[in-house]
Order: structure tokens, then C-alpha cells, then sequence
């Protein structure tokens, strides 16, 4: 079922799969929206095992409404938590890729009675922060405080990547990293060796700064940020089954 959440005067484009619990929640990457590989492949496998699954488009991104220069990580982050409240019922794994991993956390620290379970893919918290801002020379600082917005090639678009200045700074408001960060339900990390965008020490970082009774980091030889090869897609299936049945026994 496709829809259309209304949260706020923001209007969220979702599609739903009925099923059983726990329910499976995707939840995409920076300008990224919900009909990628990753997130139609979960979708196919929902629908094979009669799972409930939800995979929709923050505000300013695929068909959701809104102006994706205007939008921060807490914007999102409120639209996740909003569909999810709205639209779902019981407890729901998350399932976040790259800047939904971080997406992901926030609503793990802010509504931990509501997830089941954690599967991160690429995960990047803080990257506003850690990935952006403290990689920019002086000259691209001092560009970001005059214009309040700052271009970035992109590899993965002919479009380059806009960095708001308001994207930087809401996003030190949302950071996961520098205060304790539980995760009292089985959880999995996913990481290629070959990310370009997301490193393997942000991975480990992840794993150490954690904390919880279930928790496991996967390494994938020679997977991109992508992570959407048959191999990848075949893991990422068999972490949610797992986490599925652990919550189960929980």
C-alpha cells in the first residue's frame, strides 16, 4: 500500500506491507529515497515471509514534500519517528543505511521501548560533523558562514551534494557519538571494506562507543557504500532474520 503521511505540515510519501511482527522499518541515506536497491529488496522479502515492512521519504527527499535545503537531521529524524508512531504497530526493527543508521540511533536513544531490533548498513552518525565540517579547509569554512551553503562533488550523482550551514549546526544538536549510546536489543552492524564515503574505523568506533548485550560488526571484503550487490543484499536479509529471532526469544 503506497500513501501519504501527513506529520506536521510536512506530507511523508510511504509504501506499507502488511505482516507479522516484529515489523521491519527502512530508512534510507542522504538524498537517497525509499525505491533504492536495498529498500525494495527488504520490501521483496517482507512480502515473501508475510512481515510487516514500511519504507518511505524523509521531507525533501523522493516524493515527500518539502525543500531538501531547508531540511536537517532532526527534520528527519522527527519524520521517522512520526510514521513509525503513526503507521505501525508493536515493536519495529530499523533497518538504516548510511545517514538512516544515524537516523536509526537517534530514535534508538529517543524511543528505545518502540525497537526490537538494529541493523545498520554503512552506518554514519555524526557525519555532519565528523565527515563535513571537520574536513573542510578554512577557505570552505569561511564559504559556509558568508553563503550558507557550500557545493560538494558527488560520486554518486552528476549533481553535487548542497551542505547547508544549517544542516551543520542543527545537526551538533543530534550527535550520537560523544554521549552513551545503548542499544538494549540485538543489533548489526554492516560495513564494506571498500566504502569511500563511510570508513571501517567509523565502524569500529561505532562498535566500541556502543553499548549492549547483543551487538556484532560485519566486514564485507571489498563492498562500497552502496552495499547493494547480491552478496550484500543476501546479507542484509539474513541480519534482519536474525535480529527477528532473537527479538522473538527476547
Amino acid at each position: 500500500m503506497s500513501g501519504t503521511f501527513h506529520h506536521d505540515v510536512r506530507q511523508i510519501a510511504y509504501d506499507q506491507t502488511e505482516g507479522d511482527g516484529p515489523g521491519v522499518v527502512f530508512m534510507g541515506g542522504f538524498q537517497s529515497d525509499k525505491e533504492g536497491t536495498k529498500a525494495l529488496d527488504l520490501e521483496a522479502w517482507a512480502k515473501e515471509n508475510g512481515r510487516a515492512f514500511l519504507r518511505f521519504d524523509y521531507s525533501g527527499h523522493g516524493q515527500s514534500s518539502g525543500d531538501f535545503l531547508e531540511g536537517a537531521i532532526g527534520d528527519w529524524a522527527e519524520d521517522a519517528a512520526a510514521i513509525i508512531s503513526g503507521l505501525t504497530r508493536g515493536r519495529q526493527i530499523l533497518v538504516g543505511s548510511s545517514m538512516g543508521g544515524w537516523i536509526a540511533l537517534l530514535l534508538a536513544r529517543e524511543m528505545p521501548q518502540t525497537l526490537a531490533g538494529l541493523v545498520t548498513i554503512a552506518a554514519a552518525p555524526d557525519f555532519t560533523e565528523d565527515g563535513y565540517w571537520a574536513t573542510f579547509d578554512d577557505s570552505q569554512k569561511a564559504e559556509l558562514e558568508r553563503e550558507g551553503q557550500i557545493a560538494l562533488p558527488s560520486e554518486y550523482s552528476d549533481e553535487p551534494y548542497i551542505i547547508t550551514r544549517r544542516l551543520i549546526e542543527e545537526g551538533r544538536t543530534r550527535l550520537v557519538m560523544r554521549d552513551p549510546l545503548p542499544l538494549p536489543f540485538p543489533t548489526r552492524f554492516l560495513q564494506g571494506t571498500d566504502d569511500t564515503a563511510v570508513s571501517t574505523e567509523t565502524a569500529t568506533r561505532l562498535l566500541d562507543h556502543a553499548t549492549g548485550p547483543d551487538m556484532r560488526l560485519t566486514l564485507v571484503k571489498g563492498a562500497d557504500h552502496r552495499f547493494s550487490n547480491p552478496d550484500c543484499l543476501a546479507l542484509i536479509r539474513q541480519s534482519v532474520e536474525e535480529v527477528s529471532l532473537r527479538a522473538l526469544r527476547a
